[in-house]
């Protein structure tokens, strides 16, 4: 169960062989971990409190939980809470009881801990809270609403974003310069505006840079742009999250769906996913879809979006692509409607043009002697008492008698 971050050697990928042995290697993330920086201290007096590191993957989540390892004196204990459960909890907790009595820290790295579900966040929490483990987590996910409230109020949140082009970029020259972790041994050729394709496609995860350039190196000697994109397989489809591209796609798929064409919305959703986007990204964009293109027309759409959602949460890539495949077609199908999202934007209008404009005393609401004495709630017919039928305006005086909506 312990891990060795010292223990590298030629049959590890590149991408594990070129994490960084020193913090002068470590790339990114100057705010929190440069020189000088509070959690840098702490690290560097082997007194690491509990924290949680939040970022996308490839933000160096693992990478800077390992640079921890080296430093400690700790015993350092990494296990995955994909397959690691209570069972494992319990033979790390016997073991941290072990190492109080010789006065040694414990620390406990869990991968993915917004996998971990209540019962077993629970469980960590004493040992966190008396101190017996010292926790570092690792999430791609709002800590906020996946780690417990107890837990996650005992650990400082580190929010890590995606590395720069740039860096990245530091990151693969180092590979390629470096003749006992890297491929400096190899004598490749490759020009500085090839590399820099392979950061900018990497979209800020540097172990995906690395795959590729390995990859690459296996192909030729001399990595020419056709090479990179056989090395990035299906992600050589110039897809990137933060271009142009990403904008082009997502709205021909939001356009396919709103034309009623289900075979084209599948197309534009699997040129979307199979290129790396965030499957809950997409979701997110059904669910706006579901009121702004179908609205009234299907109430059940919203249902269907944010189900979807749901299910993509729980499961995640790849086995969510058919859930979304499922909504997306769903989403096409569907009898259109855009009048609810014409009918806010005239509502918007209004308020952009008039301002704030008082409520009609008869709807305020009247909680004190004060309130009701100045006339709040006066004349208000209860529309229960009226069966509904009742003549009663609701609008400012100065909107009266407008109409949003058709009917």
């Amino acid at each position: 169960m312990p891990d060795n971050p010292n223990n590298k050697n030629q049959n590890q990928p590149l991408a594990d062989r070129m994490r960084p042995d020193s913090w002068e290697e470590f790339v990114g993330h100057e705010d929190i971990i440069g020189p000088g920086k509070l959690l840098r201290e702490a690290i560097g007096q082997d007194k690491a409190p509990s924290m949680i590191f939040w970022g996308p993957p490839g933000s160096s989540k693992t990478t800077l939980a390992l640079m921890i390892a080296k430093q400690t004196k700790a015993e350092f204990i990494r296990f995955s809470a994909v397959t690691s459960g209570l069972k494992d909890l319990r033979e790390v907790i016997k073991k941290a009881q072990a190492n109080e009595w010789q006065s040694k820290r414990t620390i406990l790295f869990i991968d993915e801990i917004h996998r971990w579900n209540k019962i077993q966040q629970d469980a960590l929490l004493p040992h966190v809270e008396k101190g017996l483990i010292i926790l570092i987590g690792a999430t791609t996910e709002n800590p906020s609403f996946e780690v417990r409230g107890a837990l996650l109020s005992r650990c400082r949140v580190f929010v890590l974003e995606q590395l720069a082009v740039e860096q990245i970029m530091i990151i693969l020259e180092r590979a390629l310069r470096d003749k006992d972790r890297g491929l400096g041994a190899q004598n490749l050729k490759i020009e500085k505006n090839i590399l820099k394709k392979i950061a900018e496609l990497s979209n800020g995860d540097p172990r995906t840079a690395l795959n590729v350039l390995e990859y690459a190196a296996s192909l030729s000697s001399d990595i020419n742009l056709e090479v990179v994109k056989e090395a990035f397989q299906k992600s050589y489809l110039l897809y990137d999250k933060a271009g142009d591209e990403h904008y082009n796609i997502i709205s021909a798929l939001h356009k396919s769906m709103r034309g009623s064409d289900a075979d084209a919305a599948l197309y534009w959703l699997a040129r979307m996913l199979e290129a790396g986007e965030d499957p809950l990204y997409v979701a997110r964009r059904l669910v706006r879809f579901a009121s702004e293109d179908i609205g009234l027309a299907n109430s059940r759409a919203l249902e269907q979006a944010a189900a979807a959602y749901q299910a993509c949460h729980f499961i995640g890539m790849p086995e969510c692509n058919v859930i979304l495949a499922q909504a997306v077609v769903y989403m096409a199908k569907c009898k259109k409607s855009n009048e609810l999202y014409v009918a806010y934007g005239k509502a918007k209008k209004d308020v952009e043009q008039y301002g704030n404009l008082p409520v009609p005393l008869h709807i305020r609401n009247a909680p004190t002697k004060l309130m009701k004495g100045l006339g709040y709630g006066a004349d208000y017919k209860y529309s229960p008492n009226f069966d509904y039928q009742e003549q009663q305006e609701y609008f400012p005086d100065k909107l009266k008698g407008k109409k949003y909506l058709k009917n």
